[in-house]
C-alpha cells in the first residue's frame, strides 16, 4: 500500500515519553488521529481493545500476517507481535485524517521507508539511559524483568535516533511537546 495521505511517526524507546506525547498532540490537533496497533499480548491496566490496541492472540496474529492484512509487523520481543493494520490506515485517511503513529523504533523506520515524503518521522529520546530506567521503574507497570529487556532494547533504538527526520530531547515535557508541535505545524501546515 502506498498513499500520499499525510502521517506523523512518533518513535521512541518505551518510557521515553512518546505516548503524553501523542496524547497531547491529539487533544491539540483535530486533524491528527490516532493509528491503533494491533498487539498481539494481553490489555494491561485499563487498556480497552479497540481503543488503545486491537489485542490479538498470537495465532490470529500470524494469520493474519500470512494473509497480508498489515501495512508493517514486528515481532517486538519474542512470540510478542505488534503491527498496524491496513484497515486501519483506510479508516483514517478515507475520513481526511492526518495519521499518527505512536510506535517503537523499528516500527517507525519501516512506516517511515514505505511512506517516504508523506510521513514525518520523530524520535523521542530520553536524556539518558538512567532516566529512562527511572521513568520505567516510576510508572510501576512491568516486572523487573520486562524493565530490564526494555533497557537494553532503549541502547540499541537510540542507536537509530539519526534516521529519523527529527530527535527532540525529552528532558522537558513541555519545552519536548513545544517542538513536536512546531515541527507538525510546519509538515502540516495550519
Amino acid at each position: 500500500m502506498t498513499s500520499n495521505h499525510q502521517s506523523i511517526v512518533i518513535s521512541a524507546p518505551s518510557g521515553a515519553g512518546k505516548s503524553t506525547i501523542v496524547g497531547a498532540l491529539l487533544a491539540k490537533f483535530p486533524r491528527l488521529a490516532f493509528s491503533i496497533s494491533a498487539c498481539s499480548r494481553p490489555p494491561r491496566g485499563q487498556e480497552q481493545d479497540g481503543v488503545h490496541y486491537y489485542f490479538l492472540a498470537p495465532e490470529i496474529f500470524q494469520q493474519r500476517i500470512a494473509a497480508g492484512a498489515f501495512f508493517e509487523w514486528e515481532e517486538v520481543y519474542p512470540g510478542m507481535y505488534y503491527g498496524t493494520l491496513n484497515t486501519e490506515l483506510e479508516r483514517l485517511w478515507s475520513a481526511g485524517k492526518v495519521v499518527v503513529f505512536d510506535v517503537d523504533v523499528v516500527g517507525g523506520l519501516k512506516i517511515k521507508s514505505k511512506l517516504a515524503q508523506h510521513a514525518l518521522a520523530i524520535f523521542i529520546q530520553p536524556p539518558s539511559i538512567s532516566e529512562l530506567e527511572k521513568r520505567l521503574r516510576t510508572r510501576q507497570t512491568d516486572s523487573v524483568e520486562k524493565i530490564e529487556m526494555r533497557l537494553s532494547k532503549a541502547s540499541n533504538e537510540m542507536s537509530h535516533a539519526h534516521h529519523f527526520d527529527h530527535v527532540v530531547i525529552n528532558d522537558n515535557l513541555d519545552q519536548a511537546l513545544e517542538v513536536v508541535e512546531r515541527l507538525i505545524l510546519e509538515f502540516i501546515g495550519s
